[in-house]
């Protein structure tokens, strides 16, 4: 009788591991191929600070991703939050992308990196010359994310 019962509560603990070892597993998917940006030829920014052409470059990877973008207010609990600095030189190209808070999920790190690099050039930082920009990435299990800077707020 107590061996049945042992084994019943062993055999739902493995049920319970194998569930979240499967979910687990499926986000991950999510995160293994980089989307390719919808072709767009972005404005030149006007922008008169790094902090200022946050706001720029959100609206930029916006327009370049819609199908990646989250609708609506995100849920409590998201797969990755990272915290991403960006340096754009005086033509808009990417010169470099820096993971600065890397997200709890290792995945969800580089394919950010990856995106904002395939999403160059980026509006020209037409009065900065330059620009060195951080944006904080709200990513969701499903692949889709929001950033800080146009986030539709979470529940």
């Amino acid at each position: 009788m107590l061996a049945a019962v042992r084994f019943k509560t062993l055999a739902r603990a493995a049920c319970g591991w194998l569930a979240a070892w499967l979910l687990a597993s499926t986000a991950q998917a999510q995160f293994a191929m980089v989307p390719s940006p919808v072709p767009a030829s972005p404005e030149p920014s006007q922008a008169e600070s790094d902090q200022d052409y946050r706001r720029d470059g959100a609206k930029h990877l916006y327009a370049l991703y819609p199908m990646r973008i989250f609708k609506g207010r995100l849920p409590p609990l998201l797969y990755g939050v990272a915290i991403v600095e960006t340096d754009v030189d005086a033509e808009g190209k990417v010169i470099d992308v820096r993971v600065r808070r890397p997200p709890a999920a290792p995945e969800v790190g580089p394919w950010v990196v990856a995106m904002i690099r395939k999403a160059g050039p980026f509006p020209v930082p037409a009065k900065l010359g330059k620009a060195t920009y951080s944006e904080i990435w709200l990513v969701h299990k499903s692949g889709n994310f929001q950033l800080d800077t146009l986030t539709e707020g979470q529940n």
